[in-house]
C-alpha cells in the first residue's frame, strides 16, 4: 500500500436550503428550490495525522429522480438517504487514495434504496469531501494526486482493460486555465425580453430577461432548455433564442431536450428545419444534450443519424463509465460530466471517454456556494468542448455571498467567462477557513 493512504475518522452532515428567485423547469417539472447536502469528513493517515475536507452538492429531485411521488416526498427521501450514507461512511474501513475508497464505497454501499442517479446525487457531497480531505492532509491540490505517486492502482484496475495499463487520470488532464467560457441556462420559463414581463418578476437588482443577462455578463454561450414533447414550441424557442444570440453576437448554443424524446427523428426534424430556414442559427448549435430517457440500458436507441448532424452528449444517462461505454456503442459521441454524480465517478467517466475519442462538457446542477468549486475545477482540468455551465448566479445569487468575498470571479460572470484563479491551496482550493474570518 501507499504511504500516502488515508482512512476515514468521522463524518458530519447538514442540509442547507435554497430558494430560487425565479422557477427552473426540468422536463415536465418546475423547481422553486431544494437543499444542498454539506459534508465535513475527517481523515487520517497511518501515522495519525488528520484533517478535514468539505463537500457540498445539490439535492435536486426534479433532475435526479423525475416523476412518481411528490417533489417534497422525493426530497425527504433523498435527505434520508444522505443520513444513511453518513452512517455508512463513518463505519467504512477501506484505506487508500480517494479514487480507490470512492470506488469501493460506490460498489459496496450504494445498495439501490433509491434510483441510481438519485443515490449517486446523495453520495456526491461525501465523495467530494473525501477528495478534498486527501489533498488537505498532504498539503497539495487534489488534482496533483491523481497519478502514480499517490494512487495504488492505474486505470486498468478500475476498467478491467489493459489498454489503460500504466495510465492514471492525470494523463488525461490539460493545463488548467485561469478563466473559462461560461454557459448560461435559458430555462423553459425564462423571459427573453422586456415585452414578456408581467410585473411579477423579482425586483432584487439582478437581471430577469435573457437580453439583460447578456448585457450584464457578456454571455457568449447559451444552453436552451426544451420540452422534447412539443416540436412546435421547441423549434420556435430555438429560433427565438438563436435570433437574440445572433443580434447580441453570442457564439454558441446548445439544445437540451431533457430526456423526454422517444426517437431520433424528433430531434433530426427540428435540426433539418433549422438548417433549411435558419442556417445561421443551426450553425450556432455546438451540440445536443440528452434527448432520450435516463435508462439507457432499457432504451438502446441507435443515435447515429443524429450524430451525423450534431455532436450528441450523454448527461442523465451517463451514471458511470460503463454506461458511457454503452452510449459510445450506440453512437453517442460526447459526455456531459457532473460532480454531483461523485468526483470519483466523474473522473472515471471522463478518462474512459477521452481514451475513446468522445468529447466532454461539464454541466451544472445549479451549484451554489462551495458546490461550484469542484465543478469548475473538473472542467478546467479535464478539458471540455467549450468552457463550463454555471447558473447558480441566475437562480440564487445571494446564496453564495460569503464565498464570493474570497472568489469574486467565480460567482460573478464577466465578459462571458468565470475566473478560477483564486482557487488555490490544498484540496479543491476552496479556502473555506478564510470565509469565516
Amino acid at each position: 500500500m501507499n504511504k500516502n493512504d488515508i482512512h476515514i475518522i468521522d463524518v458530519e452532515l447538514e442540509f442547507l436550503p435554497l430558494t430560487m428567485r425565479v422557477p427552473l423547469k426540468f422536463g415536465s417539472e418546475v423547481s422553486t428550490g431544494y437543499d444542498t447536502a454539506k459534508v465535513r469528513m475527517t481523515v487520517a493517515d497511518k501515522n495519525g495525522r488528520r484533517t478535514d475536507g468539505i463537500g457540498e452538492s445539490p439535492l435536486s429531485p426534479a433532475w435526479a429522480w423525475p416523476g412518481g411521488e411528490t417533489f417534497a416526498v422525493r426530497l425527504e427521501k433523498m435527505r434520508a438517504c444522505c443520513r444513511l450514507l453518513a452512517e455508512r461512511w463513518k463505519k467504512f474501513q477501506v484505506s487508500g487514495h480517494p479514487m480507490e475508497i470512492g470506488t469501493e464505497f460506490n460498489t459496496r454501499e450504494l445498495r439501490g434504496e433509491l434510483p441510481q442517479l438519485a443515490e449517486l446525487t446523495c453520495n456526491a457531497a461525501f465523495d467530494l469531501a473525501l477528495h478534498d480531505a486527501y489533498g488537505n492532509l498532504h498539503g497539495v491540490p487534489v488534482y496533483s494526486t491523481y497519478n502514480r505517486k499517490y494512487m495504488n492502482h492505474d486505470l486498468a484496475y478500475y476498467y478491467g482493460d489493459t489498454a489503460f495499463a500504466g495510465l492514471y487520470p492525470e494523463d488525461f488532464f490539460v493545463k488548467a486555465p485561469a478563466t473559462l467560457p461560461v454557459w448560461h441556462l435559458v430555462g423553459g420559463k425564462d423571459l427573453l425580453d422586456n415585452w414578456e414581463k408581467t410585473g411579477n418578476e423579482p425586483d432584487d437588482g439582478y437581471p430577469v430577461t435573457l437580453n439583460d443577462w447578456i448585457t450584464a455578463d457578456g454571455l457568449k454561450c447559451l444552453k436552451v432548455k426544451l420540452t422534447g414533447t412539443d416540436p412546435v414550441w421547441d423549434y420556435r424557442r430555438l429560433v427565438e433564442v438563436g435570433r437574440i444570440a445572433l443580434e447580441r453576437h453570442s457564439d454558441h448554443l446548445s439544445a437540451d431536450f431533457n430526456c423526454t424524446v422517444k426517437t431520433p427523428e424528433y430531434v433530426n426534424d427540428i435540426l433539418d428545419r433549422l438548417l433549411a430556414e435558419h442556417p445561421a442559427i443551426y450553425n450556432l448549435i455546438l451540440y445536443v444534450e440528452q434527448p432520450f430517457p435516463y435508462d439507457l440500458e432499457n432504451n438502446r436507441i441507435d443515435v447515429h443519424s443524429l450524430t451525423a448532424r450534431k455532436p450528441l452528449f450523454m448527461d442523465e444517462s451517463a451514471h458511470d463509465w460503463r454506461l458511457v461505454k454503452l452510449g459510445c456503442e450506440l453512437g453517442w459521441n460526447g459526455v456531459a460530466l457532473k460532480t454531483c454524480k461523485t468526483q470519483t465517478g466523474a473522473l472515471l467517466s471522463a478518462c474512459w471517454a477521452k481514451k475513446h475519442g468522445m468529447s466532454l462538457m461539464v454541466q451544472d446542477l445549479t451549484n451554489p456556494r462551495l458546490a461550484i468549486i469542484p465543478h469548475v475545477l473538473l472542467a478546467a482540468h479535464i478539458g471540455t468542448l467549450r468552457g463550463v455551465e454555471c447558473n447558480a448566479s441566475q437562480f440564487y445569487p445571494a446564496a453564495s455571498a460569503k464565498e464570493m468575498k474570497i472568489h469574486p470571479g467565480l460567482y460573478k460572470r464577466a465578459n462571458g467567462r468565470i475566473d478560477i484563479s483564486t482557487l488555490n491551496g490544498s484540496g479543491f482550493g476552496m479556502r473555506y477557513n478564510e470565509m469565516n474570518d
